[in-house]
């Protein structure tokens, strides 16, 4: 199946002004090219090692029967789960491919203790863990891999023939590996971590699980020859046009997905357009939206409404203002890389770096090596500690108030983002507060699960528009984990993160209000009445 996309309102008139360019500069041919000087000269250097993406089918196909061979050994001694070590791009993309093929892979994308902990209780003796990591040197992959080594060997169980790496060539943790004695599947490259979904970060972890790869990759392979074409019907053009081209600017994009044939797209085009767009002060903040969520009904000036569907039938009747994307998820996941790009030369920035992100990482890990004191709290309510910055918490001393006082300084362009450090499998619960925050400040909600986040919309956070407001809610799990061989805990490590993270928004003059819940079941639902 093949993408076909609709579009109308400002949208539609971005698309006939800007296309006709892109395609006089040959703009889907070079990309396919791999021509590094799309995006200018000063992210030359950085994009000639990025384009690897282009050729992920071709790339990707030869390792099929090798992925397919370990899972048939895997299972012929008695493994039938799997289990994901990996975050932003190595994590999101397997959680969308498996959701949607309809196959179980446990998503271990957190520092979370209880999260960690209900992972390894779970199945362990006919359990395998993919451990990716792009760079090799992740902290949050190397404690989970440390944990598990652990666990397995306790329980008598060689890890060697349970941890699968995949990596770069050439990474720390590729040469580490190898000598150990670990099967390591290599990635390519010169993809980065949020394109790589096509890649060994995408495949190996999905088919180990059970998913047809040559059902993706002929998915994906079925759009190629449109995404390449220089003609104003190509849909990667269309798209990226569409969302970076509109003026005035509707910098802000609403994905909504009808929920029955792609599961958990928005979360992985979230941290692909958010991280690729998100610098310089500019960019495109992606909302991941319910079909009923409040941002719609509100009609926002400053909002672009995308509906992913299922048939093309559904896209010969858009509703103004929006786009609609009908395309199976191999065509989709392809199709958004190229928009992305796309929207990135029409902003003028490099969509392949990520400039920002590391200042949250640098930031935890000192806290880490030279742990202090936590910032006392404002004020205490209940089991709850309030923290944030001096304006955000200076008059208040209850949570409504607190929570009020973080919203006033949201402008008619600003947005609100949660950000909740919690084991996302144990309180689903906290993604209400994204619903009735966006009820409540009539403005877009954006709402990520920490660590997860800080490899992906982080950068937006920090490098993008200054005009979002930052809640964090940090709970404090009753039981901790010892990371073996590390100083710190599991729980130490997440408290880090997020004082780190808060630190550094604070630095960039981003109000902050943080929320330390210790006693989950009981505040949890007072934060919640705290938004409205």
């Amino acid at each position: 199946m093949s993408v076909k996309i609709a579009v109308s309102g400002a949208a539609a008139e971005a698309v006939n002004r800007i296309v006709p360019q892109l395609v006089n500069d040959l703009v889907a041919s070079r990309i396919t090219g791999g021509d590094a000087t799309l995006w200018g000269p000063d992210a030359e250097e950085e994009s000639a090692k990025r384009l690897g993406w282009v050729e992920a089918v071709s790339v990707g196909r030869p390792m099929i029967d090798d992925i397919y061979a370990l899972r048939d050994k895997l299972r012929a001694a008695g493994v039938d789960h799997f289990v994901l070590g990996g975050m932003g791009g190595s994590s999101l993309a397997p959680e969308v491919i498996t959701r949607t093929y309809g196959v179980e892979l446990t998503v271990l994308d957190s520092t979370d203790p209880a999260q960690v902990q209900a992972a390894l209780a779970d199945r362990l003796q006919s359990t395998a863990v993919v451990i990716s990591s792009k760079s090799g040197s992740t902290l949050e992959t190397d404690s989970q891999k440390r944990i598990y080594e652990k666990f397995f060997t306790d329980a008598g169980i060689d890890p060697r023939e349970r941890i699968i790496i995949v990596t770069d060539p050439g990474s720390p943790l590729d040469g580490a590996a190898r000598a150990a004695g670990y099967r390591v599947f290599n990635a390519d490259p010169n993809v980065g971590g949020r394109y790589s979904a096509l890649t060994a970060f995408g495949l190996v972890p999905s088919g180990l699980a059970g998913v047809d790869l040559s059902e993706l990759l002929d998915e994906a392979e079925a759009v190629m020859v449109e995404l390449a074409v220089d003609n104003e019907s190509n849909p990667g053009l269309v798209l990226g046009a569409a969302i970076a081209g509109t003026d005035p600017r509707k910098d802000k994009i609403g994905i909504v997905a009808d929920g029955t044939h792609i599961l958990g797209f928005g979360d992985w085009a979230e941290q692909l357009i958010a991280e690729s767009t998100g610098k310089l002060g500019t960019g495109i903040l992606p909302v991941v939206l319910q079909p009923d969520s409040p941002e719609i009904a509100e009609g926002l000036d400053d909002l672009q409404v995308v509906r992913l569907v299922g048939d093309w039938d559904d896209t010969k009747e858009v509703v103004e203002g929006e786009i609609e994307i009908a395309g199976s998820l191999g065509g989709q996941l392809l199709l958004w890389e190229y928009a992305t790009v796309v929207a990135g030369r029409l902003l003028g920035i490099n969509p392949f770096d990520q400039p920002d992100v590391e200042a949250a990482k640098n930031a935890a890990r000192e806290l880490i090596d030279n742990p202090t004191p936590p910032q006392a709290p404002a004020f205490v309510a209940g089991d709850i500690e309030v923290r944030g910055t001096a304006g955000v918490v200076a008059e208040s001393t209850d949570l409504a108030g607190v929570v009020s006082s973080l919203l006033s300084y949201l402008d008619d362009d600003g947005y609100v983002a949660i950000q909740a450090y919690a084991d996302r499998t144990a309180y689903p619960e906290l993604a209400e507060i994204r619903e009735r925050a966006a009820a409540r400040a009539k403005r877009p909600v954006t709402f990520g699960w920490g660590p997860r986040f800080l490899h992906s919309t982080g950068q937006f956070h920090k490098g993008g528009p200054a005009v979002g407001v930052f809640l964090q809610i940090i709970v404090v799990e009753e039981s901790d984990l010892q990371i073996p061989d590390r100083p710190f805990t599991f729980g130490e490590l997440i408290r880090a993160q997020a004082a780190g993270d808060a630190s550094v928004l604070a630095g960039h003059g981003r109000p902050v209000l943080s929320l330390t819940v210790s006693n989950p079941k009981v505040s949890l639902p007072l934060v919640l009445d705290a938004i409205g």
